[in-house]
């Protein structure tokens, strides 16, 4: 199972996505976080922090995206109309929010204009992406080869509650980004605010993750039937340990080790639902080797896919290695 080709291609995906809402969301919770910063010298370090990988980051959604469009048509058809007013709000979001970043930096007399359209931008694609993820969590409903639902079923109280955790969790990741590349008073005001929202996040995950089993019945059993719950009891014991890392990193004033344990956290919230959804790629019905192209699509794609992959990678990584450090005021944004 491990080697069919749509098995690989759905992990693949799954790396992207993951890899945009770790990269991107603290990039996101940047400007989520900017009506609690102290004045406009603060959020524009605050911006200088993400300034050199911001755009890059969203790459990995085009990827995910794309990614999706050709390995897995059938699936990319179906989520679509079910999905199209959040996924419109996103991009949408997501523009406006790149243009303000630029615009911000260029002029004096509206750069309070393009400051709320940094802030509205982010927590706009934040909210879509949440509820997003709700509307896919609780089941896109499938007629035939064809979405099969309304146009408002992803308006729902669960969707709203995912909406609501996104938002949390992405504020977190800016916060303790910031305590990363920060010092002196932003420093302290990101610990600060770190705490409340480490707090806030775990209230939100508990809350997703009791409401979760409930939405299908092939949800409880994979988390609480024997033997598939003592394997999927793994993801909450190792959540438990980010926690409390987590914990320590901010008690103890680590630098680095908030910022990651609130990506372990992020990354172990993923593999949860990981553990919900397979083998289905669309719940409740659209498995990923009924969503998958042909077999000869699929290994014409993976070979463009082994040579462009290692080379975001290599890329992402080394941009980052070379902005490591600290943002200091007055590094600017050119």
């Amino acid at each position: 199972m491990i080697f069919d080709l749509p098995f690989i291609w759905a992990g693949l995906i799954a790396f992207a996505v993951l890899a945009y809402v770790l990269l991107d969301g603290f990039d996101l919770g940047i400007g989520i976080l900017f009506p609690f910063l102290k004045d406009r010298d603060e959020r524009h370090l605050a911006m200088n922090t993400i300034a050199p990988v911001w755009d890059g980051n969203e790459t990995w959604l085009v990827l995910g995206g794309g990614g999706l469009f050709a390995v897995f048509p059938l699936a990319y058809a179906i989520v679509m109309p079910a999905l199209y007013p959040l996924i419109i709000a996103m991009l949408l979001g997501l523009i406006f929010r790149g243009v303000a970043f630029e615009f911000v930096h260029r002029t004096k007399r509206m750069q309070g204009f393009w400051e709320f359209g940094f802030w509205a931008g982010s927590l706009v694609a934040t909210i879509a992406q949440g509820m997003a993820l709700g509307a896919l969590v609780q089941g896109i409903k499938v007629d035939g080869r064809a979405y099969g639902g309304g146009n408002w079923d992803w308006l729902t109280p669960f969707s709203g509650l995912t909406a609501l955790a996104l938002v949390v969790g992405y504020a977190m990741l800016g916060a303790t980004w910031l305590i990363l590349k920060t010092e002196g008073e932003t420093l302290a005001r990101a610990r600060r605010l770190a705490a409340p929202l480490g707090v806030g996040l775990i209230v939100m995950i508990g809350a997703v993750s009791l409401a979760t089993p409930f939405l299908r019945p092939e949800y409880l059993v994979r988390w609480f039937s024997f033997p598939s719950g003592l394997w999927s009891a793994i993801v909450p014991i190792l959540l438990a340990l980010a926690v409390w890392q987590l914990w320590l990193g901010l008690r103890n004033q680590d630098h680095l080790r908030p910022f990651l344990a609130t990506v372990a956290i992020f990354g172990l919230s993923y593999a949860g639902l990981g553990v919900s959804f397979y083998p289905n790629l669309v719940p409740p019905s659209l498995s990923i080797a009924e969503a998958a192209a042909p077999d000869s699509s699929l290994k014409f794609l993976l070979v463009g896919a082994v040579v462009l992959i290692p080379m975001i990678l290599a890329y992402t990584a080394y941009s980052y290695w070379v902005f490591r450090g600290k943002v200091h005021p007055g590094d600017g944004y050119h």
